[in-house]
Formats: structure tokens, C-alpha cells, sequence
């Protein structure tokens, strides 16, 4: 049966106020009553829509993943490096946003099997789109001698440790916090120049022409 209005917007402020209580007391802290209370809504009527604060962090995940496909998708041109900074900085803007929620992913991922397999999952999804760019790369003549799925999962790594460090972590130290066009150039050039530049006298025997 599908939602009615009033059940969508129940549902929306239920995930808007866990961000808001995500991002004041932390994932771990944070109560459903509390949740309950920020949406103006009763504890009881959270469980008609959520069995636990897991359930609700994992639909944030899936807004996350949305909000992030959905941008990379606009951004798309016939230019490689254009498709690779636009779907970069949809990453990198949409990690800022989930900020909180990243977090609590990650602390989730560390401590619950089945929320690191949904993660997991999550990630797979992302190395899908990465592997469909590599194999766009080599319709069009860019012969990419690395290990496909290896090289995939490194660049989704990338873009995962490299947004933990900068917005979870606080930084590296003696390295100057760069601000989003440094960090996106930066990443966009070395996921553009790994799949379409060729490496002469690669250490890999890669040999890519």
C-alpha cells in the first residue's frame, strides 16, 4: 500500500529531525525520544515507520547515495575529466552534507556485521559506476592495463578516505586544509590521469599507450 500524504510527511520528519540530532549529540548519543521529540511527533508513532535508530540511519545512507548518484548523473558531458570533477564533487558536497551520518556509519560498520555488509553494499554500487566510466574509457580508445575492479575499489577508497580524513578527522598535520575546488581538482586529476593518462616506465609494467 502506498504511503498516504500525511504518512510521507510523518516519514520526512522523522528523517529530518534524526539528521538535526545526528548532528548535535552524535549518532551514538542521540535517543529515539529525542528524534521523536525534534519531529514534534510521540516515540510511539516512530515506531511506525522505523524498528530502531538503525533502520533510520540506514535510510539517511540511502538519501545519501541518492542525492549523490542523482548529482553525478546531472553532471555528465562528453568531456572525461568534466564527468569525473562532477561526479567528485557530488561526492565530496553530499559527504559534507551527511556529514553526521557518515559518521555513525562508520562507527556502525566497526561494531554491527550487518550494518558493514550495508555498507559494503553501498560501496559495491559506487564501484559499479566507477567500472562503467573505466569500460566508457576503453570504448573510446583508452586501453586502462590495471585490474578493472581493483582499480575501482581503490578510487571509491580514495574519495572515502580522503573526505574521512579532511571532514571527519580534522585533517593531516602540517598539510593546509584545502578548500573544495583544491580538493576536488586534486581528486578529479588523479582518478583522470589513472584511467586516461599513459604512465611511461610504469613501476606496474602497466606500459599503457
Amino acid at each position: 500500500m502506498a504511503a498516504t500524504p500525511k504518512g510521507q510527511r510523518t516519514e520526512a520528519a522523522f528523517l529530518g529531525a534524526a539528521r538535526q540530532v545526528f548532528a548535535e549529540k552524535g549518532y551514538f548519543n542521540a535517543k529515539i525520544s529525542d528524534i521523536a521529540e525534534v519531529a514534534g511527533r510521540s516515540p510511539g508513532s516512530f515506531y511506525n515507520y522505523y524498528e530502531n535508530k538503525e533502520e533510520i540511519l540506514e535510510a539517511l545512507l540511502d538519501q545519501f547515495s541518492t542525492e549523490v548518484l542523482e548529482a553525478s548523473l546531472k553532471s555528465r558531458t562528453g568531456d572525461p575529466l568534466e564527468g569525473i570533477r562532477g561526479a567528485v564533487r557530488a561526492y565530496w558536497l553530499t559527504y559534507r552534507k551527511y556529514l553526521p551520518e557518515m559518521i555513525g556509519v562508520f562507527q556502525m560498520s566497526m561494531t554491527d556485521p550487518e550494518f558493514a555488509a550495508r555498507w559494503q553494499a553501498n560501496r559495491a554500487a559506487g564501484i559499479r559506476g566507477v567500472l562503467a566510466g573505466i569500460r566508457s574509457a576503453e570504448r573510446t580508445g583508452h586501453r586502462v592495463d590495471l585490474d578493472h575492479g581493483t582499480l575501482a575499489s581503490a578510487l571509491v577508497s580514495m574519495l572515502e578516505s580522503f573526505c574521512w580524513t579532511w571532514m571527519a578527522m580534522g585533517g593531516d598535520p602540517d598539510v593546509d586544509v584545502p578548500d573544495d575546488e583544491t580538493a576536488i581538482d586534486t581528486l578529479s586529476a588523479l582518478w583522470y590521469r589513472t584511467v586516461f593518462h599513459p604512465v611511461p616506465g610504469c613501476a606496474c609494467g602497466c606500459n599503457r599507450t
